[in-house]
């Protein structure tokens, strides 16, 4: 009888101690979610069968281990630079079979490389977790967490959390431009599709705040027509090429334009502007101030710019990643991530709006 009194008892520790370990990391740094494209996505893509993928060298040569991780970066990302803003652990990809227990707690990172707003961008890649699916993803998630904390509990946490979300580049580059005469091309004239688009973009945002986020940063798209890829592609004389560039001046403002609209609607300054490509462009106009060397040319990449096809094993990789602002054809290197970061974080109006990062974090500190 005494035995079976010591196992019980020893089993109700067990349980304090679980409960009082979740508790601790309840009461730590807030969660954090993802939701995008290859420019957030930390893994995810290597859970599916798809060629948009980051899972081999030299993808990932300047990350701690010097090992591939799906994230499309010599080295870290930008969600992982805003996890170190928080206090908090990187997040795991959703499909990781390590986001269990204690780190459901940190959040998840639900971005997949490839995808756009619309269901039909990046199709040519297959397999990947379109938006909406990410967003199905995200509600699952909070079942998962409810189940390990209690529904209350789960929602307060996804309530104060914060959230990031990329999208739209690829509805360009791997929609409306991926081929002469594409399908929405031929649907749309650019000005139109920009407002289909943009329109559709809303109805996402719109269906986060449902599902209960109440801080969003959703950052516009970076200067398109100036990656190594549209380079490589359509400039002869180093110029970006002026009809991405012209799609870019299109999309952001309509962005900020939906913002506002859906704060107004819901009366809080729930979604936040980040204004990516004034960012990008401050380095790619200036890159001495930020000790670039190349910003037209891909470290990891072969063919005019480094930006024919993809950064593979057999491309060439320049030896110092901190003087190149493009890592591959299409995304920036670990350095100009900080840079773009450093805005998130504490840029003016100009780059944030209504509020930057740290500024966020201030006011909703007041608040708990």
């Amino acid at each position: 009888m005494a035995s079976s009194l010591f196992i019980i008892n020893i089993s109700y520790l067990v349980v304090l101690v679980s409960l009082a370990t979740l508790s601790r990391h309840c009461d730590a740094a807030r969660a954090f979610f993802v939701f995008g494209d290859s420019l957030v996505d930390n893994g995810n893509n290597n859970f599916l069968m798809t060629t948009a993928r980051a899972d081999s060298l030299p993808y990932g040569i300047d990350y701690p281990g010097h090992r591939p991780t799906g994230r499309f970066s010599n080295g870290l990302n930008i969600p992982d630079m805003i996890s170190e803003h928080i206090g908090a652990e990187p997040t795991l990809p959703y499909l990781s079979p390590e986001l269990v227990g204690e780190k459901l707690l940190v959040g998840a990172n639900f971005a997949s490389a490839g995808v756009g707003v619309l269901n039909d961008t990046g199709i040519q890649f297959v397999n990947i977790i379109r938006i909406g699916d990410q967003l199905r993803y995200f509600q699952q998630y909070q079942q998962r967490l409810s189940g390990l904390i209690g529904q209350d509990q789960a929602t307060q946490r996804v309530n104060k959390a914060l959230v990031l979300i990329t999208l739209g580049g690829n509805d360009f580059v791997n929609n409306y431009y991926l081929v002469p005469y594409s399908f929405r091309s031929r649907q749309f004239a650019l000005p139109d599709y920009v407002k289909y688009v943009i329109s559709e973009y809303k109805k996402v945002l719109a269906r986060l705040y449902e599902l209960g986020a109440r801080r969003v940063i959703v950052t516009g798209t970076g200067p398109l027509g100036c990656v190594p890829a549209e380079l490589a592609l359509k400039s002869r004389d180093g110029n970006c090429d002026l009809e991405l560039t012209h799609a870019t001046s299109l999309f952001n403002p309509q962005l900020v334009q939906i913002i506002n609209e859906l704060n107004s609607e819901v009366g809080s300054d729930v979604f936040i502007a980040a204004n990516t490509y004034q960012a990008h462009f401050d380095y790619l106009n200036n890159p001495q101030d930020f000790g670039f060397v190349s910003t037209k040319v891909a470290c990891c990449g072969q063919g005019p710019y480094n930006g024919v096809g993809l950064c593979t094993p057999t491309s060439n990789v320049c030896p110092d990643r901190n003087t190149y602002a493009f890592w591959d054809p299409f995304h920036p290197t670990e350095k100009a991530n900080r840079i773009i970061v450093s805005q998130i974080f504490s840029g003016t109006t100009d780059y944030m709006h209504p509020m930057n990062l740290s500024t966020i974090l201030a006011v909703d500190e007041m608040k708990n």
